[in-house]
């Protein structure tokens, strides 16, 4: 709410440089205002009375975008991303190893990672051979990781999530 917008009768107004004006009727604090070359906007509706300040509308959206635009940026980057990695029970040894070398990568910049292994066919009557994969790709990744929940046969999947131990 600025200028004219401002439907409260009285107001205590507070001046461009942070000093108290004192309570006064509405058309006076927009005059006051207008003597500044600067809005009157209405800070807090809740308060009684109302509390406007004087200042410039445009610089002060822009700065409260400015603003929020970084607060958005810093949460963005606290955020643990959940990458996931996809394994088969009859998957080459160097394969395995080319995998766990990415997942050590994402577990170093901090993230989790969703370990899926996929029983196709009759390879689900051999879950065995899955976990003893899961247990040399978990054990690939042991010195960057936590188990966070250990293998668990879900369907035709076989799931396990790895904690990284850095801080993003």
């Amino acid at each position: 709410m600025i200028n004219e917008r401002i439907p409260f009768q009285t107001v205590r107004v507070i001046g461009p440089d942070g000093e108290q004006l004192g309570v006064m009727p509405r058309l006076k604090a927009i005059q006051v205002a207008q003597t500044y070359s600067l809005d009157l906007v209405c800070i807090t509706k809740e308060a009684n009375p109302p509390v406007c300040k004087i200042l410039n509308y445009g610089k002060y959206k822009f700065d409260k975008q400015k603003k929020e635009k970084e607060m958005k940026k810093n949460q963005r980057a606290k955020e643990i991303e959940v990458k996931e990695v996809q394994l088969t029970p009859v998957i080459g040894q160097h394969d395995l190893e080319t995998k766990a070398k990415l997942a050590n990568k994402y577990l170093l910049s901090g993230d989790k990672i969703r370990v899926v292994l996929r029983f196709r066919g009759r390879q689900l009557s051999h879950t065995e051979v899955g976990d003893e994969v899961m247990n040399r790709f978990i054990e690939a990744c042991a010195e960057n990781c936590i188990v966070e929940k250990k293998p668990n046969l879900d369907g035709k999947l076989l799931t396990a999530v790895l904690a990284s131990k850095f801080k993003k």
